[in-house]
């Protein structure tokens, strides 16, 4: 009993030490704190079947990454086909007046919600969680070549996207 009581405390400490960082990566991938949350938890739940091998990993940081990008891409999956056969439903984005920041973000999220699934991955690992190209590729399953294609690619999409410009058409 006591090993599980033990086991159940270095989860709660990596967890807990690793939730608002997740969290907010989370939020880079889905653009909706409630879908950031539920795939936070989902990655953490998963983490704690695999807790014996993740605590043992050199990097438990870049497993926790894996498996939140994994549980990511099986509810953009799940999400891809409308149940109702119906096309989504267009948002409207308030573009802000620049000054408050949480309106920024939001604009920001909402770009990033036009680009495909990988290349979203790649910004919020690269840009929104500061690792290097080595470590995104490492992360993603592919070459860095892959990982600095997929940014530039993202990266011009962010540049053209009505989101992030204010109406005015100079740069």
């Amino acid at each position: 009993m006591r090993g599980a009581d033990t086991r159940e405390t270095e989860f709660a400490e990596f967890m807990v030490g690793r939730w608002p960082w997740l969290v907010r990566l989370a939020y880079a991938l889905t653009g909706d704190w409630g879908h950031a949350e539920d795939l936070a938890q989902t990655a953490f739940t998963k983490a704690l079947i695999s807790w014996p091998r993740l605590r043992r990993a050199d990097d438990p940081d870049a497993y926790l990454r894996r498996i939140l990008l994994n549980a990511n891409r099986s509810r953009f999956r799940k999400q891809r086909v409308p149940e109702t056969g119906a096309a989504p439903q267009e948002q409207a984005v308030t573009v802000p007046d620049g000054t408050d920041e949480l309106d920024q973000r939001s604009v920001l999220v909402a770009a990033l919600m036009e680009l495909p699934p990988r290349q979203r991955a790649v910004v919020a690992l690269r840009y929104w969680d500061g690792l290097t190209e080595t470590q995104t590729a490492a992360i993603l399953g592919c070459s860095a070549g892959t990982v600095r294609s997929q940014a530039s690619r993202a990266l011009a999409k962010l540049r053209m996207s009505p989101h992030l410009h204010d109406g005015s058409t100079s740069r």
